[in-house]
């Protein structure tokens, strides 16, 4: 049955990982404009698996670099992973910490979210680690590829937004959003996290929407009792 549960996450993840590859191809493009070589974009998004400071990193990257700059906004975008991995624990009871330490390292929106909505569906609420090393691994392994590979053929592809590509992650959030639907009072942070980060997008410079939105969503679920 675990050998099955791994390969379960595998499948499932499919589709995901489907619309992770526009976005590879297009940070690895944009990478290979900055100077990055395919192995280095492949070796930077396997370190770092995280997109958005990808895309943060890259955009801010000069000759010469200005690592504070690239730092500072890099750890700002993947501040809401604080909350995520303090959410993530809680179904990590009775691993050990190297191997919760292992599935973190892995975790990203996508299989943040499809772990915890398939933790809720076992009995003792706790994460499914074959299942989620399925999913994860999938998504894991696919983004190193496809940045590499957009570096590669980064002259050849031009700007991929053009052809609309750039719709696929947020067609893949609102899927995951689907999935964890609990009904509109229980949604309810999601609606205030939404707001804010939309009132900082437009009020303030750079990614401050993210820690924004994630920080009062919270706020509003703790007030809610949610």
């Amino acid at each position: 049955m675990q050998h099955n549960d791994f390969w379960r996450g595998v499948k499932e993840a499919i589709p995901v990982s489907l619309g992770f590859i526009p976005f590879g191809l297009l940070l690895g493009s944009l990478a290979a404009q900055k100077g990055f070589l395919p192995w280095q974009i492949s070796l930077f998004t396997g370190t770092n698996f995280a997109g958005g400071s990808e895309f943060t990193a890259i955009s801010l990257w000069t000759d010469p670099v200005n690592i504070g700059l690239v730092v500072a906004m890099s750890a700002l975008v993947n501040s809401r992973y604080f909350i995520m991995g303090a959410t993530f624990s809680l179904y990590l009871k009775g691993y050990s910490k190297l191997k919760s330490m292992g599935m973190i390292f892995l975790m990203c929106d996508e299989s943040w979210a499809m772990g915890i909505a398939d933790a809720h569906k076992q009995k003792q609420k706790t994460l499914n680690a074959k299942y989620y090393m399925g999913v994860s691994l999938n998504l894991y392994l696919c983004w190193i590829f496809f940045t590499g590979l957009g570096a590669y053929l980064g002259p050849i592809l031009g700007d991929i937004k053009q052809y609309g590509f750039d719709m696929a992650f947020v067609a893949v959030f609102f899927v995951l959003l689907k999935g964890m639907w609990k009904g509109a009072k229980q949604s309810r942070p999601w609606l205030v996290s939404l707001i804010v980060a939309g009132i900082f997008y437009h009020t303030f410079d750079g990614a401050w929407y993210v820690a924004g939105g994630a920080i009062s969503g919270i706020l509003a679920a703790y007030f809610w009792g949610e």
